[in-house]
């Protein structure tokens, strides 16, 4: 990690007293959790960043006009090409610190929701990242096409009310699963991909750190309540975002160079109803003839936390006979 990073300290006191490099007055709903990840991650570090943001509640709330939230430059693009326009970018910057136009180290993240990334920018986001590009994409993941009415996407979960899937007495809500992007990512064979919560800040702020530092294309999926669309209080979006990892719906992990760790233990693991039980949008998985969804979605999260720490716990055994042997050839 580089010096200027060793120095920025990790605890909240020291933290506030830094320039917003997102400041208030966006115009972000009351509660909505984007806004809070995004001055989390600018915070992590003191490199001069630059930005782009697909199309959508991010980017809609929070430049009108001539008037902006951000203190950074910072590109509008269209839907799908965050992960295009920022990888341009990039390039030009290689190329000017090449020819001795540029010297200071720069910075580069893409910022998108779950329909710019999972769905509409998908095959940019695949692109950018086989290409190599040294950037950071960071999905803010509310579940669904919250700007343009709370439409499904593919990272809606299984049983939501959207309006595009409306539970009533023809189907029950969503009936896919939604889609792992950040193990698809994972498995683009990038140097780091990870998963986090606004609600641990900290680890949030260690992995956004973390990827600065790391050289070549790097994703990070946060997940990001939204009270209009997940029908909560406004100011539950901390509370749903500890709920989320406490009950392994969303677990807090890192694959750094293939090798998968998890980063946020439970201490003890809570029960999915937990998480949906305060969200409008899962309310009728719980009238007595949709028990079989509630009993589907516990089964599914158990065996997929299961397969991420049987895959943690087989990666570190080898790394550790890895390292044992490197001591004895050493030793020899």
């Amino acid at each position: 990690m580089s010096t200027e990073t060793k120095k920025q300290p990790l605890r909240l006191k020291e933290l506030s007293k830094r320039e917003d490099r997102f400041t208030y007055g966006h115009r972000m709903c009351a509660g909505c959790g984007a806004p809070i990840i995004v001055k989390q991650v600018l915070m992590a570090t003191e490199y001069p960043i630059i930005a782009s943001n697909s199309t959508g509640c991010l980017e809609v709330s929070s430049c009108i006009s001539e008037y902006t939230a951000w203190k950074i430059p910072w590109i509008h693009t269209a839907f799908e090409n965050a992960a295009a326009t920022i990888s341009g970018v990039e390039t030009m910057y290689r190329v000017l610190k090449k020819k001795g136009k540029i010297s200071k180290d720069i910075k580069f993240i893409a910022f998108g929701g779950d329909g710019g990334t999972y769905d509409i920018g998908f095959q940019r986001l695949s692109g950018a990242m086989e290409r190599g590009h040294d950037m950071l994409y960071i999905c803010y993941d509310n579940g669904a096409y919250m700007n343009t009415g709370i439409q499904r996407s593919s990272a809606t979960p299984f049983g939501a009310n959207t309006t595009t899937c409306p539970a009533g007495d023809v189907i029950p809500g969503k009936l896919q699963k939604r889609k792992d992007l950040t193990k698809i990512m994972a498995a683009h064979n990038i140097p780091y991909a990870a998963q986090a919560s606004p609600a641990h800040w900290s680890d949030l702020i260690k992995k956004v750190r973390k990827a600065f530092e790391i050289e070549g294309p790097k994703f990070m999926n946060v997940i990001s309540p939204c009270n209009r669309g997940w029908r909560s209080r406004t100011d539950d979006a901390m509370a749903l975002s500890r709920l989320a990892v406490e009950t392994c719906y969303w677990p807090l992990y890192e694959v750094e160079n293939g090798v998968t760790k998890i980063t946020v233990k439970p201490k003890e693991k809570k029960p999915i109803v937990d998480f949906l039980k305060p969200q409008g949008r899962f309310k009728h998985l719980f009238a007595p003839q949709n028990a079989w969804m509630l009993k589907k979605i516990q089964e599914e999260i158990d065996h997929d936390w299961e397969l991420l720490q049987r895959e943690a716990a087989v990666e570190k055994k080898l790394a550790q006979e890895d390292k044992k042997a490197e001591g004895e050839e050493q030793e020899e």
